[in-house]
């Protein structure tokens, strides 16, 4: 197995050190800060192991509350709200030290047999046709002169991601309109852990997301470069099976920025067309160098 994938599963895997209470090891950034996705997969774990195995978590609605430093732990404490017959909820709050940085609140459902639809997958390229981060970085590093970016972008992933529109992290023009994102988690997963490829899509779901808000305008427009941070995080999953290890498609758009705010959202596909889960998302994207007047136009 891949050490970048087997590091995330073993960091998915918490410690519990209390009752309801759960340590979780840090995904090390170059840029100090942790990932929201490694923050909401490991938030999703901590409350699967509270519940019983014949529930699934169908929803979670998450608020980034404050930044998360990569070189402190991260304590998870669930609170058992209901366990009802059909329906259990959850929430959990994550704090380092007496600060929380993270909550959310997660709903298992049993398996209930009812109607089925859903709207069909877009045509989109299929992911042999597409480059991928790899083939991105030649280009991106030999223009970096700080040595943390470098180590940020060259650094092995646990998540293998194939681009329509080369995101403007990686160089990408400014574009609008929906993108098309397919990825894997990049080595083998047991298919039997469904909670944990629950938790890998989590953890997938909040990358690439945000830069459909920042396509339009780019990462340097007229009002300056951006501050972007996560400010909430809702996804919802449609099927009983998800399979991490099969090339999934993340159909994205943004409907709307305003306020210093992006709203985006995705669909989540299989290969052969099963809608498996739907995300939205709101951050913050507050430009450094505002018009003084406070407008700007509705673009």
């Amino acid at each position: 197995m891949k050490q970048s994938v087997e590091n995330l599963l073993r960091r998915l895997n918490l410690e519990e050190v209390g009752e309801n209470l759960f340590d979780g090891e840090n995904e090390p950034t170059s840029w100090g800060r942790l990932f929201g996705g490694f923050v909401a997969a490991q938030a999703l774990s901590a409350a699967c192991r509270t519940v019983d195995d014949t529930r699934l978590p169908h929803s979670l609605h998450a608020y980034f509350l404050r930044p998360g430093d990569s070189k402190k732990h991260v304590t998870y404490a669930v609170d058992r709200i209901r366990d009802g017959k059909s329906f259990t909820t959850r929430r959990i709050v994550a704090s380092q030290g007496e600060r929380a940085i993270f909550n959310m609140a997660v709903s298992f459902h049993v398996a209930q047999p009812g109607y089925a639809h859903q709207h069909p997958m877009p045509d989109v390229p299929q992911p042999e046709s597409l480059l991928g981060y790899d083939d991105y970085i030649e280009r991106v590093t030999p223009q970096l002169s700080d040595s943390g970016s470098k180590i940020r972008y060259l650094m092995e992933r646990p998540i293998e991601a194939r681009y329509q529109h080369v995101p403007s992290y990686l160089g990408g023009p400014l574009s609008d309109g929906p993108n098309a994102v397919w990825f894997r988690v990049s080595d083998e997963v047991p298919a039997e852990d469904q909670s944990m490829h629950r938790c890998l899509l989590t953890y997938a779901s909040d990358l690439s997301l945000l830069d459909n808000a920042v396509r339009p305008h780019g990462r340097n427009g007229r009002l300056g470069s951006l501050q972007l941070a996560s400010l909430d995080h809702a996804l919802w999953f449609h099927t009983r099976e998800i399979n991490v290890n099969d090339w999934l498609l993340y159909y994205q758009d943004s409907p709307a920025a305003r306020d210093a705010r992006g709203f985006t959202r995705g669909s989540i596909y299989t290969r052969d067309g099963i809608l498996v889960a739907s995300v939205a998302q709101e951050a913050l994207m507050r430009p450094e160098n505002p018009p003084e007047d406070g407008t700007e136009s509705p673009g």
